[in-house]
């Protein structure tokens, strides 16, 4: 996808001088540049790698003498990660689905397909179904019956959608992502062990030989505007009532979503992350990479979870939290200041030791 200098600039919304005109057919790291890609060295310590490289134009951090570097012109940028995003979105063309509906494509008469969307090969669209004007709905797709997918949607390779579910405007899903199975509930005829221990934290009276008993899954997913999905992510619906993920919120490749539970607007949730069912998680949290969250517990607003963080009570609006199981992240890090100066405070210990068994022999021989 050819650009110039002048549409890469008024993409970024940021500032250029030089020769605008100039061709840019993609992005390079500086050192491996060409003349017709546009060199990121949007940090100071990437711009000596432009000498070894071939570029004519790059993306510079405010105040550069780019002119002193050899350069035809130059973007200035003041947030290098934020000009990576429209930057990226630029070149990228997308993934490739023809226009209209592929003759290997299955869809149900009563189905509703909106105006300019694009339908791929093997896709089976369920009854019922409804999908916006101009989404996009790749190879392999499988939609269930009573689904509606807003506009502009974008549904990649392999993705299963159950039935029922509610999908906003401008969802992207990455292949493999299961939107709508059923959630992970059973139950025994007494209390489990499960139940047991939960009570006693540990203790366990007598145990019995038990079988689970399936309960099924009524409800269903309601997924708001601008939420993106990686791959192979998995969506439990609910039992009865659905489980929710607000708008402006992204899920990281397999990360799993249990059943009712409800996720707030603009949240970002890493890779591998797992919430139990029945948890509700606020607004703008993030959770890093292999966090877990208990079942039936609240994460409040603003919440920022470390990786392989693991939460088991309720986490107030704003809380920093660390670790296993999760405290402040500045309490952990005290923490484990404090393990690390055992080793030395148990040689402490010892010399001690040593010393007060040295001063009792002596003053008994005395």
């Amino acid at each position: 996808m050819a650009q110039t200098v002048e549409t890469i600039a008024r993409a970024l919304a940021a500032r250029a001088e030089g020769d605008l005109s100039l061709p840019i057919e993609g992005a390079s790291e500086p050192q491996s540049a060409g003349p017709r890609q546009i060199a990121l060295a949007m940090s100071a310590k990437y711009i000596p790698g432009l000498a070894a490289g071939q570029a004519l134009a790059a993306i510079l951090p405010e105040g550069t003498d780019w002119q002193a570097l050899g350069l035809k012109a130059a973007i200035f940028v003041a947030r290098p990660r934020l000009a990576m995003a429209g930057l990226s979105k630029a070149f990228d063309p997308g993934p490739e689905i023809a226009p209209g509906i592929h003759p290997s494509a299955v869809i149900d008469p009563t189905a509703e397909i909106g105006a300019g969307a694009a339908i791929g090969p093997f896709v089976v669209i369920g009854r019922g179904v409804r999908i916006g004007d101009r989404a996009r709905i790749a190879a392999h797709a499988c939609i269930a019956e009573d689904v509606k997918i807003g506009e502009e949607a974008l549904v990649l390779q392999g993705v299963k959608i159950g039935a029922r579910v509610v999908v906003g405007d401008r969802f992207i899903a990455q292949p493999g992502a299961v939107i709508g199975a059923d959630g992970f509930s059973f139950v025994t005829p007494e209390k489990s062990g499960v139940e047991e221990i939960r009570e006693t934290l540990g203790q366990r009276d007598t145990i019995t030989e038990q079988s689970w008993t399936r309960i099924h899954s009524l409800g269903t997913v309601v997924i708001g505007d601008d939420v993106e999905l990686g791959a192979n992510v998995c969506i439990d619906r609910g039992t009865v009532r659905a489980t929710m993920i607000g708008s402006g919120t992204k899920l990281d490749n397999l990360v799993h979503i249990g059943h009712n539970v409800q996720i707030g607007r603009d949240c970002l949730l890493c890779g591998q992350v797992g919430i139990a069912g029945s948890s509700r998680i606020g607004d703008r949290v993030v959770l890093g990479g292999q966090c877990g969250v208990n079942d039936n517990i609240f994460i409040g607003d603003d919440v920022i979870a470390g990786g392989a963080t693991k939460i088991f009570t309720n986490a107030p609006a704003g809380r920093v939290l660390l670790g296993y199981p999760a405290v402040k992240m500045e309490t952990h890090v005290e923490a484990w200041k404090n393990i690390r100066r055992l080793p030395r405070l148990f040689a402490q210990m010892a010399e001690l030791r040593e010393t007060v068994t040295n001063l009792t022999q002596k003053k008994g021989t005395e």
